[in-house]
């Protein structure tokens, strides 16, 4: 940073937070065609040859605000029908212009198989590539009746030019598709091993072990609207649910939940409180506090929930940092699993029951749907006997301090949500009762100092899942559990631009977090470690940024029993 800045950043009149947006454009040049990119574990399909790939969709998202999502019928390969070992979807994408991130969501049957977001493009051209494991969605993989979905709402103007060019291939493979590279890969890392245990790895690597064996049947729990098939949630008395009649042979459930936060919730770990904004007469509709909770419900009944995490998309804070490698989760956003087994008791009538959600302190706007994954025992046709044995109350521990004098204070939160819940169910396979228990605590606070023109957020989230299941001697038959620690810290500085130039504004901004998610199933663990640094500075009019610097290092690990892998990065100047 130049003399000349520094002196100008702290020497010259503060200016309000709330007066600069907290979403950018690019409106400097690139001086070559980029490739961007998402840290993440390979896949243990990357190491095979696909038995065949078949593009399933491929269109250009130009002016789509306010139109129906694109649609086209999808059939698996006739060449390559199942079983597979593993399905893979792999996305690629390319735009160039002046063009804001777009959130996209890909829908099968209207089940959700991928939610993304776009980087934001130079006039020279980026592109990037998505892969994601999509072997739990086999049962509707190997349905021909279905049609896939993708929503991308895009604008397209004299001033924002960028179109999205999408192309989308599943990757099928067949068991032993090529055994030499993977007798080779089982030799180097336990391939055959890690593929028994948990399939596919990505950063985030969830209650993966709930999917081993793909489920039976998948109900997807989505808006029939003509903007997605995601329910736009508004706030928070906005509960969406939908009614479905339970086969009566099911033995298990597991909901599948997506979720991402827009509009005046995209950065709401760093909202102030209402009291704050009115206090000030501040115009700006960023309210309701820096605390989010995504809840499920059985029948209204609490059924687990989750504090979020923080995806950054590649306008966010500074656009600077995500050139040309974009934030945790920005390219391949995380599903959040609830194994609701336990609820079975109440649930194998044959009646339709309601299956729903909502976004406690939530705002404008939030887009969440489900999955609903169904195991049934095809040994029996009858209704299954099952009760339930454990509820313990779900009740949300939550402080909240505020101290603030005019423009400048800080707003602290901390909560806590402890639930179990245990059901069991008699099947073929024995009577097995499913305990699910989570736990998850989160701290944060925001800080407003320089006449709110310095602003300091800080957020840790611990958060913890545990499915257990028990044979009718009381022997754990299965065990898995995830623990997952996110922190986060956002520093930004406003200051007011060079005189010569009264219409822009100076912003220094520092960003650092982190993902530490430890998995275990049975006698298999694995450690993934995901952090960003990033620290830099931008020259803005309104909402486009016309120069600046900016650093931004990341680390990603990943280790088991049999292997590890690493890959370290740093990205200056785009």
């Amino acid at each position: 940073m130049s003399i000349f800045l520094f002196l100008l950043l702290f020497l010259i009149v503060p200016v309000s937070p709330f007066s600069s947006p907290d979403r950018y454009t690019k409106s400097h040049v690139s001086s070559h065609h980029q490739e961007y990119l998402e840290l993440a574990h390979p896949l243990p399909s990357d190491f095979l040859i696909p038995s065949c790939t078949h593009q399933i969709l491929r269109h250009s998202f130009a002016n789509t605000i306010n139109s129906p999502p694109f649609s086209t019928s999808y059939s698996p390969p006739s060449e390559c029908l199942p079983p597979w070992s593993y399905v893979s979807l792999e996305l690629r994408a390319e735009c160039k212009g002046e063009q804001y991130d777009r959130i996209a969501g890909l829908w099968l049957g209207g089940a959700e198989l991928l939610r993304t977001s776009t980087a934001e493009p130079t006039k020279c051209g980026i592109f990037w590539k998505v892969r994601k494991d999509i072997t739990r969605y086999s049962s509707l993989l190997s349905r021909s009746d279905l049609n896939v979905t993708m929503m991308l709402e895009n604008i397209v103007n004299n001033v924002y030019t960028g179109v999205y060019h999408v192309a989308v291939t599943f990757l099928y493979y067949k068991e032993n598709a090529d055994e030499d590279q993977s007798l080779v890969y089982h030799q180097n890392s336990g391939f055959l091993r890690e593929k028994q245990q948990m399939g596919g790895v990505c950063s985030w690597q969830g209650l993966a072990g709930l999917y081993e064996t793909p489920a039976d049947f998948i109900i997807p729990i989505s808006d029939r609207g003509n903007r997605g098939s995601w329910f736009r949630i508004e706030s928070e008395s906005d509960v969406y649910s939908q009614g479905i009649r339970i086969p009566r042979n099911t033995y298990r459930a597991v909901l599948e939940l997506y979720v991402s936060f827009h509009g005046n919730d995209e950065f709401w770990y760093s909202n102030p409180p209402n009291s704050y904004i009115e206090t000030n007469n501040l115009t700006t509709g960023r309210g309701n506090g820096p605390y989010r909770e995504v809840f499920v419900i059985v029948d209204g009944k609490f059924a687990g929930s989750e504090a979020p995490f923080p995806v950054m998309f590649t306008g966010g804070v500074n656009p600077l940092f995500w050139e040309p490698v974009v934030g945790i989760g920005a390219f391949n956003l995380p599903s959040y699993d609830f194994d609701l087994t336990p609820f079975l008791g109440e649930v194998l009538d044959g009646k339709v029951h309601n299956f729903g959600f909502g976004v406690s302190g939530g705002i404008s706007y939030w887009l969440v749907n489900a999955n609903l994954h169904l195991w049934v025992d095809h040994k029996s046709s009858k209704r299954l006997e099952a009760g339930s044995v454990v509820y313990k109350s779900p009740r949300l521990k939550i402080k909240r301090r505020e101290d603030f004098k005019l423009l400048d204070g800080s707003f602290k939160v901390q909560a806590e949500r402890k639930a179990q819940f245990g059901g069991w169910v008699k099947s073929s396979a024995g009577n097995l009762t499913t305990v699910f228990s989570q736990d998850y605590r989160l701290k944060s606070s925001v800080n407003f100092v320089r006449n709110g023109a310095y602003k300091l957020v800080k957020q840790k989230v611990k958060a913890w899942r545990e499915v257990v299941v028990r044979n009718d001697g009381g022997i754990a038959v299965n065990r898995l559990s995830v623990r997952r620690i996110y922190p986060l810290s956002v520093i930004t500085s406003t200051q007011p631009g060079p005189q010569r130039k009264k219409d822009t504004y100076l912003l220094v901004t520092n960003v650092s977090r982190a993902l530490s998610e430890r998995y275990s199933h049975g006698g298999f663990s694995s450690l993934v470690y995901n952090s960003q640094d990033s620290r830099g500075w931008m020259e803005v009019r309104d909402h486009s940024v016309l120069s600046g610097s900016a650093l931004t290092r990341q680390r990603f690990s990943y280790r088991d029993l049999f292997k590890c892998y690493s890959r370290s990065v740093e990205a200056a100047d785009g």
